[in-house]
């Protein structure tokens, strides 16, 4: 940032030594110009904060003047200052850009009082630009971790939806990053500037429908729809919504679409870990809203799907992590990163990251040894041959060994998913997400019964359909 130096540009050479002693008196760096030329050489030479330029009747110093000083110094804030009659062109500066416009003779305590509001509007400019930097390195497209095929396919789409303004819908397990992924297409896209709204749709309709649609009188919560004006709602587990809230969310996109009177600038980025169109034929999900909203779908994958970015993931999360816990020599080798690759990382992104803050923490040493992985990172793993796999001559797909697999764990647990997920190395929310994905479903009462006295089950088969 530029020193808080004040340079002021006067042919009034009174003006100048009282406004200079006053400012000096009140601990400011302050140089004096006589005219534009002096003004310019004593701006090259140290950058200022602050310039207070005075506008004569004659307009020795011309707007066209202001519109250089400002241009080669955008970093400089500027006051006016002027004998009433050149109101005009006073304006005019104010319309360039000025912080202010005093008229003379000024006040002591008016003129500190501008330079105050001046210097602070400057602080807050510097603030929201590095804030908006920051923003945009965290969200960059560039900096999303791992170069698997999978990961580059999300990438791609979501670069290709951030340039346009329809709906997306991302689906994925929990952990795999669905509200970063819509933080970034949101600040990629030409919202960036706008507030990115994050709402989690909960059960309990009376909440999701005062929250989101926001309520009136003593007890006023404000809508998420006017909070994400301008920018991007994010509704996160929207399968979650009841039917009567989808049914309003529903005819709030609707209403919005048909009057444009009543339409906020809103985006809208739902995600969820469900199947949707699975819900949809159940009936517990909206078949209008789902078309609403999946215009543009995005699947993200799970980490297990792209094992290859483990190692950058780990390495990434080890830095921040020893930064956290103010562990600057500790040091990961490349001998411990097996261990992170052999696991299915039921919980996706967010237990890996977990887990490496938890070394950190807790590792006596600052030389990552084996030991000082959790239990289930060095347990031993079943190879494929114990499971006495013959690879057909044709090929094999891979997701039908999974779905036989998860299937045949869950008969051999009676359809209990906890013990299914706890055989196959999942967690529950996973196994229910895959169960989803196939569509396996447990047998009914109903079809159990009549399995037992030999009644054929559905040709749907609710046990696989």
């Amino acid at each position: 940032m530029p020193d808080q130096r004040i340079v002021i540009v006067d042919n009034d050479a009174v003006f100048r030594r009282i406004v200079r002693e006053k400012l000096e008196a009140n601990g400011h760096i302050v140089d004096a110009a006589a005219d534009v030329r002096q003004a310019l050489k004593t701006l090259a030479e140290n950058a200022h904060a602050l310039a207070i330029i005075g506008l004569d009747a004659d307009k020795s110093v011309e707007l066209e003047v202001l519109q250089r000083i400002l241009a080669e110094n955008p970093d400089t804030a500027l006051i006016v200052v002027s004998d009433p009659s050149v109101a005009d062109a006073a304006g005019a500066a104010m319309a360039l850009g000025a912080a202010a416009w005093l008229t003379k003779p000024v006040h002591p305590t008016i003129l500190q009082s501008a330079v105050d509001r001046a210097l602070d509007y400057r602080q807050l400019r510097y603030e929201v630009r590095d804030l908006r930097s920051a923003v945009d390195r965290k969200y960059g497209f560039e900096n999303i971790i791992g170069r698997s095929g999978a990961l580059l396919h999300v990438v791609d789409a979501a670069a290709r939806a951030a340039q346009l303004e329809a709906p997306v819908l991302i689906r994925g397990e929990a952990g795999t990053g669905k509200e970063l992924l819509a933080a970034v297409i949101h600040f990629n896209s030409r919202r960036k500037n706008g507030s990115f709204v994050p709402f989690y749709c909960p059960a309990s309709g009376t909440q999701a429908e005062s929250e989101l649609f926001g309520t009136r009188g003593a007890k006023r919560i404000q809508s998420r729809f006017d909070q994400a004006e301008g920018g991007t709602l994010f509704l996160d587990e929207i399968s979650e919504l009841p039917m009567p809230v989808q049914t309003r969310l529903l005819e709030a996109i609707q209403d919005r679409q048909r009057s444009a009177k009543r339409r906020p600038d809103v985006r809208i980025i739902a995600a969820t870990h469900r199947n949707l169109q699975a819900m949809v034929e159940d009936g517990t999900f909206r078949e209008d809203l789902y078309y609403k909203l999946a215009v543009i779908p995005v699947e993200l994958p799970p980490l297990r799907e792209r094992s290859e970015d483990v190692p950058a993931l780990v390495r990434h999360f080890f830095a921040l992590s020893k930064e956290k816990h103010g562990r600057p020599n500790m040091v990961l080798p490349d001998s411990v990163l097996p261990f992170f690759c052999a696991y299915r990382w039921p919980g996706n992104i967010g237990e890996l990251e977990q887990v490496v803050d938890r070394i950190v923490a807790f590792s006596q040493s600052d030389h990552v040894a084996i030991s000082d992985l959790p239990e289930v990172l060095r347990r031993e793993r079943v190879e494929a041959d114990v499971l006495h796999l013959d690879l057909p001559p044709h090929g094999i797909s891979l997701e039908g060994i999974e779905r036989s697999l998860i299937l045949r764990a869950l008969k051999k647990f009676n359809w209990n998913q906890s013990r299914a997920a706890k055989y196959l190395d999942l967690s529950r929310k996973t196994l229910i997400y895959r169960m989803e994905k196939f569509g396996l479903r447990s047998l009914s009462t109903e079809d159990e019964r009549n399995a037992a006295h030999g009644v054929p089950v559905p040709s749907s088969d609710r046990a696989a359909v």
